[in-house]
């Protein structure tokens, strides 16, 4: 190589290490934009399910402040579904008619749905995992060892984090059963609600309390669940009504408006964010959807 070239060379690999050097130097820019996604009913002062509403009809507001809505969907959503069913000793004369409501709702929902069922007594156990397929359902929703307390909480803990680690659609339901008030839980109201807060699940209830005085007991707990997440408990009057309220809860979950908006407050500063919608209608409307979230990292 002869010298001039040599000079050339040198100078432009000294010309290519400073640039290197200084784009190391330079901080990353990463952009990310958080989404809230709300899953809401609308029903009419009939009670009736109102399916036909167009994006601009909904207002929705965080903290009290107006957002912009980037996401609308009314279309039949697949969801990961879970079934947690009482299996307390006082369920034992109830089991036969919930196990047929629950394979109803089965029957009823999408067929893309996923749906594990979750027993429990004084523990809880997930008997069927994760499966569309109704025969796997029904060979092994059967339960015939009814004994034992009630932890409902732990049932519902132990089912969010199967949602969590499992459930692969966008929607995200549980279905809690029972007829018992919690006796047997390790996990506290409080973890419970945090739960609510922290992930976009939508939990129903069904309350098989009886007399009006175990109603008043049992369905506090059950109706704070519903409402922050914007489901909805239901206490029939006996359990032969229980095939149509789980006929109910399906048409429910498949017939609710997914809607995403931007958060103006981007930062994950784990604060309680509450979350209200309005419709604009000339009818009387109602909309039911989670009261908020927790704005916290991977929703923890």
């Amino acid at each position: 190589m002869k010298s001039g070239e040599s000079s050339v060379f040198s100078f432009l690999f000294s010309l290519l290490t400073f640039s290197s050097a200084l784009l190391a130097q330079q901080p990353a820019f990463k952009a990310e934009t958080r989404l809230v996604v709300v899953h809401a009913t609308v029903r009419n002062a009939r009670g009736e399910l109102v399916t036909n509403l167009e994006r601009g009809a909904f207002t929705i507001y965080e903290n009290g402040r107006r957002q912009p809505i980037t996401i609308f969907r009314r279309d039949d959503i697949p969801v990961s579904l879970g079934l947690l069913i009482d299996n307390s000793g006082s369920m034992r004369t109830l089991r036969t008619k919930v196990e047929a409501a629950a394979l109803a709702l089965a029957r009823a929902s999408n067929p893309q749905d996923e749906i594990f069922v979750l027993n429990f007594n004084d523990k809880a156990r997930i008997d069927v995992p994760f499966t569309s397929d109704i025969g796997v359902l029904e060979s092994g929703i059967a339960r015939v060892d009814s004994i034992g307390g009630t932890a409902m909480r732990d049932a519902i803990d132990m089912a969010q984090g199967y949602l969590a680690e499992h459930g692969t659609r966008d929607r995200k339901v549980l279905l809690v059963i029972t007829d018992g008030i919690d006796n047997a839980s390790m996990a506290t109201r409080d973890r419970i609600e945090k739960q609510a807060e922290q992930r976009d699940t939508v939990i129903f209830a069904v309350g098989l309390f009886g007399d009006e005085e175990r109603v008043k007991q049992g369905r506090h707990e059950l109706d704070q669940l519903a409402d922050k997440t914007g489901g909805l408990a239901y206490y029939p009057a006996g359990i032969d009504e229980i095939n149509g309220v789980a006929l109910e809860i399906a048409k429910q979950i498949r017939n609710q408006y997914t809607i995403g908006y931007t958060p103006i407050n981007q930062k994950l500063d784990g604060t309680y964010r509450t979350i209200r919608m309005t419709v604009d209608s000339p009818e009387r409307l109602t909309v039911r959807a989670r009261a908020g979230y927790r704005a916290s990292p991977s929703g923890r």
